[in-house]
């Protein structure tokens, strides 16, 4: 994610902290300065922030470490103001590993709830869980309740938080996947308007966390949707097969020329019959402000990229995709190069599918009975 900081790494996984955190550490900071101008209450305001979120990275490593039982890796977990992100690879195609991997974050609410309680209780402190709220009194009074309403928030069904992955995951065991996301997203999409409601009323951070459960929400969908669209469809049908490559001696000015002659923007780098790089118009544009029209495209070209088989399925190429910076692989047959795979040239496969769809058999188009694609 872009604005983020690598503050550490715990089980493997990177932890990234959003430059937005440091926003909200300052505020903190500055509110429990000013009503005494006590260093002191600012110091105990930050450490209860920072300990919340790292229950907060806790919690991401919940799901993390489930889903790496289920051989799925997690890139990274990035801390913002309204709590952590764990970016898995996939999101488990069975049902019953999708539910797994939501439950464990909360889980490990639960658990640190009933730890701290227990610490509570081996004090003689635990009278105060009913004396302190949720911020102030004992600290680790603090953290039960911490844990306790982050577990319950976390749990209802607003997708595409964990309780919105419970319920696509029971609704995925009983229907499609497809319409079990649809359902979680609208859903989810309704407890937005809750919430955005209720912060109307003098709770701004909650019209906050409705646009992020709402765009969330939206997005999942149209992910789901996506990925059935381009179920089983080999990367073959969508590839590009007309198409230029590069070569790493050509100049900067060579590759424009390239551009601005045809419709093409990304161009796979080939050297002795092998792709050696990618060059996209991005950085083919970074490349003439920085080093001039008669650089060498070797020298500025993407030499980290990721490429695609022919006969593997255009979703699992889409999911490569979206790792990818680039956003173009290559596509190769026994290490030739064969074709090209662009985010555009799939989302233009998937508008003619989309038109073609709309005409169905026994449905009447400006008055034409239409019937296995032929006018009757």
């Amino acid at each position: 994610m872009k604005w983020s900081w690598q503050i550490g790494r715990v089980a493997g996984i990177g932890v990234f902290v959003h430059v937005t955190l440091f926003i909200l550490l300052g505020w903190v900071g500055v509110n429990y300065f000013l009503p005494r101008h006590s260093w002191e209450d600012a110091a105990r305001g930050l450490g209860f922030i920072v300990s919340l979120f790292a229950i907060v990275v806790l919690h991401e490593l919940g799901h993390a470490l489930t889903a790496k039982k289920f051989g799925i890796r997690t890139r990274d977990i990035t801390l913002l103001p309204i709590g952590g992100v764990a970016r898995l690879e996939k999101i488990p195609e069975n049902p019953k590993q999708e539910l797994l991997v939501a439950l464990a974050g909360p889980a490990v609410n639960v658990i640190l709830a009933v730890l701290f309680a227990g610490a509570l209780a081996a004090t003689g402190q635990l009278s105060a869980l009913t004396e302190a709220p949720l911020v102030g009194g004992p600290f680790l009074a603090q953290l039960v309740w911490v844990n306790t309403v982050m577990a319950l928030f976390n749990l209802l069904p607003a997708f595409p938080m964990d309780g919105g992955r419970v319920l696509r995951a029971w609704l995925a065991m009983r229907m499609d996947h497809v319409r079990a996301t649809h359902i979680a997203a609208h859903v989810g999409q309704g407890m937005a308007w809750l919430f955005g409601l209720i912060g109307l009323f003098g709770q701004p951070l909650l019209v906050f966390i409705a646009l992020f459960v709402w765009m969330g929400a939206t997005h999942e969908a149209s992910l789901a949707q996506l990925k059935s669209a381009l179920g089983g469809i080999p990367v073959s049908r969508v590839m590009i097969t007309e198409f230029r490559a590069l070569s790493p001696g050509e100049t900067l000015t060579q590759a424009m020329d390239h551009i601005l002659s045809g419709c093409q923007h990304d161009f796979p780098v080939v050297a002795d019959g092998r792709v050696v790089g990618v060059l996209t118009r991005a950085v083919l544009l970074t490349g003439l402000a920085q080093r001039g029209r008669e650089a060498k495209v070797g020298e500025v070209m993407q030499q980290q990229f990721k490429t695609a088989e022919p006969s593997e399925t255009a979703e699992s190429a889409f999911a490569r995709l979206q790792e990818c910076e680039c956003h173009t692989l290559p596509v190769l047959r026994n290490g030739q190069l064969v074709g090209m795979l662009t985010m555009e040239t799939l989302g233009e496969f998937l508008m003619i599918q989309a038109a073609l769809h709309k005409v169905r058999p026994g449905r009447r188009r400006a008055g034409v009975e239409v019937s296995d694609g032929r006018p009757a």
